[in-house]
């Protein structure tokens, strides 16, 4: 591993840790040219996941896409930033664990409508508006009372 202040390749680790609910370590490396001390990951390499569009197009999962859906959802909500990022972590886990090349996007968006139900109901409503693209107040009205009878 090269050291980030002077680009020595020599370094030795000094800590090692599970992070990520064992989806990675976290090293603590220290140089020995310099003696400073820096943080690498390591993670497992996955095999690159397709969605599948409505319209039949096909694009690679992006982790920080559905991060922003989700946090969208969850604007001005008591839902936290940890929060959000472990709800992602963990569909992006049970994706991973279907042992698939490709996932239909309806699919991936009920996993999340899922856990947002559990997780908060607003953030629920909001990102089933959405992905369900209700068309007026009616599909609400609906929803809601789906949501209420749970």
């Amino acid at each position: 591993m090269r050291c980030p202040y002077c680009n020595c390749e020599e370094d030795r680790v000094v800590d090692s840790r599970s992070c990520r609910e064992g989806m990675a370590i976290r090293r603590r490396r220290e140089c020995t040219s310099c003696d400073k001390r820096f943080t690498t990951y390591e993670y497992i390499e996955n095999v690159p996941l397709s969605v599948i569009k409505a319209d039949g197009r096909r694009e690679p999962f992006d982790r920080s896409k559905l991060l922003d859906k989700i946090q969208v959802a969850c604007y001005k909500t008591t839902v936290s930033a940890e929060a959000i990022e472990q709800l992602v972590d963990q569909i992006e886990a049970e994706v991973g664990s279907l042992n698939v090349k490709e996932i239909p996007s309806k699919q991936l968006g009920e996993r999340v409508i899922e856990h947002l139900r559990q997780l908060n109901e607003v953030a629920y409503v909001r990102f089933a508006s959405v992905y369900r693209q209700f068309k007026d107040k009616s599909d609400f009205m609906r929803e809601l009372e789906q949501l209420a009878n749970n």
